[in-house]
């Protein structure tokens, strides 16, 4: 997939090209969705499916310091566009200048004449240029004017459950694992890496732990989960804890994982951890016996559920 950061840096043209325009965040299940009745339009018009994105996330340039908590990086976001088999994306660098564009100047100097766009698929809701002026009626009219086609999706629904980027937020902050990978359409996971820890897991506890400082992003309940992890391209269960040891009376947020049957110094490497079941809340033990008691349980416990699902990626 071809990523251009900013229309002016766009080096090539496009064949036909269908876009859809949006920040993504988590690229979940209803964005999936979007994205394919892109690509199927784009497809039956010989052309390219795009996707134009924002970054930073507008609403932290608005209103600065009240944007949403971020499910995904914008790195990763990029990949997972790229698995759904968009052919580019166009990030735009949000600025209040960029904001105060106009509605028609948006979709005429940038859609139009810098695209070349001759469809846009959007949610039925879409609001675009300045103070959110533009609606989808006023989009049809310029479509009429410029020569492009517009297509709406309404709100995609799993079960009686509309899927949005806000409610997989609070999901996450609550814990609910499960209902969110549902949502994602894949495991939610975490990137990022391996750093040296207090090196209590493997000569205090027994139990070895990669600990990895997460992104700033939305970040699940503290509590022990069931992961899969990928290090250097290869996968490994593991039960990881997101938390903040008050066994031990730590304070900073840490993720720490221990991995299966796997016994390699992994220091500096960049590691990939999928949160795949919610075990049990974070808690205050009264000694390191008892803590370690537990955690021989909450390892077993992965082994078994790591068996049920296996060959099945969430």
């Amino acid at each position: 997939m071809d990523v251009f950061v900013g229309v002016d840096n766009i080096t090539r043209s496009f064949r036909n090209p269908v876009i859809t325009i949006g920040n993504f965040d988590g690229v979940h299940y209803g964005h999936q969705v979007l994205f394919r009745k892109v690509r199927d339009w784009a497809r039956e018009l010989q052309g390219e499916a795009l996707v134009m994105t924002f970054n930073p996330h507008p609403l932290e340039v608005l209103f600065p310091g009240k944007g949403p908590e971020r499910i995904t990086t914008h790195e990763r976001k990029l990949e997972l566009i790229e698995a759904n088999g968009m052919d580019a994306a166009i990030v735009i660098p949000f600025t209040p200048e960029f904001a105060r564009i106009s509605a028609r100047d948006f979709v005429k100097n940038i859609l139009v004449d810098k695209i070349g766009m001759r469809g846009i698929v959007v949610g039925h809701d879409y609001r675009f240029g300045r103070e959110r002026e533009g609606n989808i009626t006023y989009l049809q009219e310029l479509g009429e004017e410029f020569g492009f086609e517009v297509a709406t999706l309404s709100g995609i629904k799993m079960g009686t459950t509309v899927v949005s980027s806000t409610a997989i937020r609070q999901l996450i902050k609550a814990g609910d694992i499960a209902e969110v990978n549902r949502l994602l359409g894949r495991a939610h996971d975490i990137s990022g890496t391996v750093i040296t820890g207090r090196r209590r897991g493997g000569k205090t506890i027994g139990f070895p732990t990669a600990n990895i400082r997460p992104a700033p992003q939305a970040l699940l309940r503290p509590g022990v989960y069931v992961v899969r992890v990928e290090v250097k391209g290869k996968t490994y269960g593991g039960a990881a804890n997101m938390g903040y040891n008050p066994t031990f009376g730590d304070t900073p947020l840490s993720l720490e994982v221990h991995l299966l049957d796997f016994n390699e110094d992994i220091y500096g490497e960049h590691i990939t951890v999928r949160f795949l079941e919610r075990l049990r809340d974070e808690k205050r033990f009264s000694s390191i016996e008892e803590l370690i008691v537990q955690i021989k349980k909450d390892v077993e416990k992965s082994r078994q559920i790591l068996a049920k699902k296996a060959g099945s990626p969430y």
